[in-house]
Order: C-alpha cells, then structure tokens, then sequence
C-alpha cells in the first residue's frame, strides 16, 4: 500500500481518480457534464474531498454531500448566460436527482462582496478561483475531456486532501468562516487534522 499523500503527483491522481470512482454519483455525473462543453469547467470542493474523506472514514463515498458544485469560466457574465448554462446542466445531470451549485467564476466578483463582505479582483481563469476556496484539501476540482481523459486542477497540491489535513487557506476565507467551517467538517469526520489559522 502506498503513502499516497507523499507519492508522486501522478500516483495521487490516480488515486483520486480511482476512489472518485467508487461513488455511484461522481462518474455518471462527469460523465453528464462533460458533453455539455462548458468553457474551462471542473467538479469542485465538497464533491471531491468529502468523497475522499467519506471512503477514508469507511463511509458510504457518497454520504452526507449536500451538493455538487459545477464551476467554469465564461466570459460572458450578464445573469442570464448563467441561468441559461445552469438550467442545461441541471437538465443533463436530472437523472442523478442530486442538487447541483453551477457558478460561471468569471461572474464571482460581481457578487462576492454582498455574500461575505470583501470584495474580490476579476479572476481569468476557473483554475485561478480554484486555488482561492477556503481549505487547501478543498481546492481541487476535476473533469472529464471529450476523450475520457481525467483531468485534475489542485494548486495546491494532493497531499492534504489525502493526509486528511484541514489547512487554511487565508487568500479569501475569514478566520470565522474557517472556523465554522472546519468544525463542522470535524464533527462529521473525525480524523481530520484541522490546523490553527
């Protein structure tokens, strides 16, 4: 059995591609979205670590996820380009019968502010959004190509997501919001290591 927290980046994706496929929900629905062609999209957050923490724990993979979220970049950012890709991949995900979050993350700064209080630059890109989500065990997200190829963006790397380290990441998260946060991913899964902020 492999350290996979300390293997080599190609093993830890392999790794995570073999555990996110032992979920009844997370293959079907890469496999949805992905013939939608959504510009620069991934699976992201929750849907991937608590997965992985889910299997790690000797859980159900697909315990306790409340939903799934679906990000991508689109440059344009007027609301209804996002209703209108929202309502497509809710349509071609419909069958799984999970609750989907789709945000366009070129369209964040324009909301950000009024939801937790401080204001945000434009982002260029989904991987750029990425690397800013509030743990760095949470900042991944995958997909799947046109040819089945899984791609993997982790700015931050695999190993806490697999060493079960809760770290923060303070590019935008509030120490509260941390807190809150890591507290109630704890209580659900009790071998986590959350680091002080």
């Amino acid at each position: 059995m492999i350290d996979v927290a300390n293997a080599p980046l190609s093993e830890q994706v392999a790794e995570l591609e073999r555990l996110l496929g032992a979920s009844d929900i997370v293959p079907r629905l890469l496999d949805l979205v992905a013939p939608v062609q959504l510009p620069n999209w991934y699976l992201g957050a929750g849907a991937v670590s608590q997965t992985v923490w889910n299997l790690f724990h000797g859980f159900d993979p697909d315990d306790g996820i409340r939903d799934y979220d679906i990000v991508y970049f689109d440059p344009d950012v007027s609301p209804d380009r996002e209703q209108s890709i929202e309502y497509e991949v809710t349509r071609a995900v419909g069958p799984l019968g999970v609750q989907l979050d789709v945000k366009n993350q070129a369209r964040v700064h324009l909301w950000y502010a009024d939801r937790f209080g401080k204001p945000v630059e434009p982002y260029e890109s989904c991987e750029q959004a990425i690397r800013t989500w509030p743990s760095t065990a949470s900042c991944i997200g995958v997909r799947r190509t046109a040819t089945d190829a899984f791609v993997v963006c982790a700015p931050h790397g695999l190993h806490d997501l697999f060493a079960m380290v809760v770290r923060p990441n303070k590019t935008l998260v509030r120490e509260a919001v941390f807190r809150d946060k890591s507290a109630r991913w704890q209580a659900r899964w009790p071998k986590l290591r959350v680091l002080e902020w």
